[in-house]
């Protein structure tokens, strides 16, 4: 989770979900609904500084990069 650790920002749920909605057309249709279930959880400020680091140029990432955050979605998920 290095990813975090270099943004000092925290993003709101609502920060998330607008993310979310930016790249939908890029994820995986299982992880885009899994995803929308996830955030109408309670989650706490650390998760949803991790996922919108996850979401953060998806679009852009290479297909390995995209696998991994892909591992990592899931893995939240569950």
């Amino acid at each position: 989770m290095n990813e975090k650790s270099s943004c000092k920002l925290d993003h709101s749920l609502e920060d998330v979900k607008k993310k979310q909605e930016a790249i939908s057309a890029f994820l995986p249709a299982e992880i885009a609904a899994s995803l929308t279930g996830y955030l109408q959880g309670e989650r706490s400020q650390e998760e949803l500084n991790h996922v919108f680091h996850l979401l953060k140029k998806y679009d852009l990432a290479g297909e390995q990069e995209k696998q991994r955050r892909n591992e990592e979605l899931t893995r939240l998920f569950t």
